[in-house]
């Protein structure tokens, strides 16, 4: 296939298309995505693209560069008021009027990465089938190259992170994780300024495992606290340990090699076939839990055990809890830089504002990661966007299917 040839818009075209991006990518770098994903493109019947990625406070889509982007292009859209933004927002194709510009969501699983942007010469049906599928291979090879290749995520900063956001940055997993069974969303803030909060999330078969930590202060020694406690988690994790063995071996990390360091935290895991909500609270805000647009007082508040940090767990791992979760439960977990910020009146933010800010956003029709992009904007609204502590917040929703009752 040569450059100059177009096929058809449709799983007879598509497939050369998607083969020839894919042998084109293998030795590409970061910076000639977009002409390869351009050239695809063009082959499809496509005009133009334009491939746009969300900074780490979700708040502006930035183009990858290209050498024929304008200088308003350049300055990216926002996305809460932009097509593109309603596309990244709703993870929903948009087009104008016309139709002769289409936004694509771009999704690695359900994890939101950014937008495509599609220009037309005319409205062609077959361009949602060519647009989704050439978005989502674009998203591919964007999360592949992402670890090796750093324009990737300068694209994603509006400034520069500090040295204890980096360190943490670099060992969280993807903010938002999830099967037909359950989902789990999370955000942190101060993003380019996070200090001691961090979270974690992963399937290990049917079961959903979540930790939280919190830990003392906001420097290099506290992001260094909490990315030795994310690696404690999943070493012992993934050696078939369970809650309180993790907990355990967090305390006992903490103490051995970075002494005098608090650390609170909530570890848990969920059934994600029959709803077994299994958790640990080490002097961590216990979590909330959202039935049918409310939340029910109280029912995931146990006595809290002693922080991490200090041996205490070691010769006396601590007790977990259980508690059998309904269908369409929703379980908030969060740091106290959420509760605690404060506006400038010395108003506090509250669990109450916190639980209805999820609670209307959710029966809004929004989705869980997009539920928290907006209860963090209103965090951040509340405190004249100045935090002077970490603000983390874990969203798990079960969903079950039919099937798995």
């Amino acid at each position: 296939m040569t450059a100059e040839e177009t096929v058809p818009v449709g799983p007879e075209g598509l497939g050369p298309v998607l083969a020839w991006v894919l042998e084109r990518s293998h030795g590409a770098s970061a910076l000639q995505l977009p002409r390869v994903i351009g050239e695809a493109a063009r082959r499809l019947g496509i005009m133009r693209t334009r491939l746009y990625l969300a900074d780490l406070q979700q708040r502006r889509l930035l183009p990858l560069p290209q050498p024929d982007l304008t200088v308003e292009e350049r300055e990216g859209l926002d996305v809460d008021n932009s097509l593109a933004g309603l596309a990244y927002r709703t993870q929903e194709v948009q087009s104008t009027r016309g139709g002769d510009t289409s936004w694509f969501p771009m999704v690695d699983g359900i994890e939101r990465i950014g937008v495509m942007q599609a220009l037309t010469s005319s409205p062609d049906p077959g361009l949602p089938e060519a647009g989704r599928a050439l978005a989502s291979l674009a998203t591919l090879l964007v999360v592949s190259k992402s670890t090796h290749h750093d324009p990737l995520v300068q694209r994603q900063r509006v400034r520069p992170v500090t040295l204890q956001a980096e360190l943490l940055w670099a060992f969280l997993p993807p903010r938002t994780i999830g099967t037909d069974l359950a989902t789990s969303s999370a955000v942190l803030e101060p993003a380019y300024d996070i200090g001691g909060d961090a979270f974690d999330h992963s399937f290990i078969d049917e079961v959903l495992h979540l930790t939280l930590v919190d830990a003392m202060g906001h420097d290099l020694a506290s992001g260094g606290a909490s990315a030795a406690a994310l690696a404690a988690c999943r070493s012992t994790r993934r050696s078939g340990g369970n809650l309180p063995h993790i907990a355990c071996a967090i305390d006992r990390t903490l103490a051995q090699w970075i002494p005098n360091r608090l650390m609170t935290a909530v570890i848990a895991e969920l059934d994600t076939v029959q709803g077994d909500f299994t958790w640990i609270n080490c002097g961590h805000p216990p979590p909330l839990l959202i039935r049918d647009g409310h939340v029910l007082q109280n029912a995931l508040e146990r006595p809290a055990h002693l922080p991490l940090g200090f041996g205490f767990h070691t010769p006396d791992p601590p007790a977990q809890e259980h508690l059998r979760l309904q269908p369409g439960d929703r379980v908030l977990m969060y740091s106290d830089g959420i509760t605690e910020a404060r506006s400038p009146e010395g108003d506090l933010f509250g669990e109450k504002r916190l639980a209805d800010t999820v609670i209307r956003s959710t029966a809004s029709g929004d989705n869980a990661p997009e539920a928290l992009r907006r209860l963090v904007r209103s965090v951040l609204t509340h405190h004249q966007h100045h935090l002077h502590d970490d603000a983390t917040i874990l969203l798990i929703e079960w969903h079950p299917s039919p099937r798995a009752h």
